[in-house]
């Protein structure tokens, strides 16, 4: 009887390697191997077209620590992000909190939670080509945004030749408000699924302990400070870190709204805009690129493990260690 189990469970995996080996080929092609080729990569110095290139070592790597524009790339990055997730997080946080609030008998939530997670399901692409039509200038063309504004008697005054011109704004010439602009879409596309992450994490504590709370006499301010905050802190520990990797992979928003080099004065390029523009632009130093990206991988892990690090629970850290010994 034990040899023929033994030979029904080898019979059963092989069938499992069977339905896994799409996903696996897939994936190595598609994925594993453009990963390594791009590793590969960034120790050469292939350019353009040319048909060979040759190993160069670090030299790469050497010029990436002293690219300015890259570590301006990466400043730009974190202001976008910082100005994105921080409103992100405290408004998630709120809604999450109010749509699962038994106590206040809210009706309709299931629609509410459709409405809030919908812009997650456009492309962010054609979200960032609808937003520079709106805010666009393109002279006689007047964008809506500008339509507006002169309707209210409000214009972009000047002097010309001693003579007063009033004429519509550029707003994607002011540095503040494209790194706005681009902050706001980010925020508008993704709290909807940091609302979602927090609700689940809600969802997962225990009922018991908010019926405790209720019977000892806490309020809503109460229970949400004392139980709810810190049951939700490793569910915003993951959005956090998830977050800034999704930050440093900010493309398409950035690039599609401005020039496709992050103007006004590069300030709205992103790492990997920038990226691009070495890679894929001008030169086409495909090398360099390839150097870039590497860059941003090592950055990042580095990132999220000092996340992890210095935001970590200390008192599961005492637990464990108490276990173990």
């Amino acid at each position: 009887m034990q040899k023929v189990s033994i030979g029904h469970e080898a019979k059963t995996n092989r069938w499992g390697y069977f339905f896994v080996a799409p996903f696996v080929i897939v994936f190595c092609i598609f994925n594993l191997w453009p990963t390594v080729y791009t590793f590969l990569l960034s120790f050469t110095d292939l350019k353009g077209l040319q048909p060979s290139f040759k190993f160069v070592g670090f030299e790469n790597f050497t010029k990436l620590v002293k690219d300015a524009y890259f570590w301006g790339a990466l400043r730009n990055t974190f202001i976008i992000w910082g100005i994105n997730f921080i409103p992100q997080l405290g408004i998630a946080l709120i809604l999450s909190i109010w749509l699962s609030d038994i106590r206040l008998k809210l009706r309709g939530r299931g629609l509410f939670r459709a409405i809030i997670y919908m812009p997650n399901l456009l492309i962010a692409a054609s979200v960032a080509m609808l937003f520079r039509s709106l805010f666009g200038f393109n002279g006689y063309a007047i964008a809506p945004v500008n339509q507006f504004l002169r309707s209210l008697g409000i214009y972009h005054i000047t002097t010309v030749n001693g003579e007063v011109v009033r004429d519509a704004f550029n707003l994607f010439r002011s540095v503040p408000f494209s790194r706005s602009l681009v902050a706001f879409i980010q925020w508008w596309i993704w709290y909807g699924h940091t609302v979602i992450m927090l609700m689940a994490g809600i969802t997962s504590i225990p009922i018991s302990m908010y019926e405790s709370a209720l019977i000892d006499g806490a309020n809503s301010r109460q229970t949400t400070w004392y139980i709810t905050l810190p049951l939700l802190r490793p569910m915003m520990l993951f959005i956090l870190v998830t977050s800034m990797i999704g930050g440093m992979q900010m493309f398409d928003i950035p690039f599609l709204i401005t020039d496709m080099r992050g103007a006004p004065d590069f300030k709205i390029r992103t790492t990997t805009v920038y990226q691009y523009n070495m890679a894929f632009q001008g030169r086409n130093d495909y090398a360099y690129g390839a150097a870039i990206s590497v860059g941003i991988f090592v950055i990042t892990i580095i990132l999220a493990l000092l996340i992890f690090f210095f935001l970590q629970d200390r008192s599961d850290i005492k637990k464990q260690k108490g276990g173990a010994v």
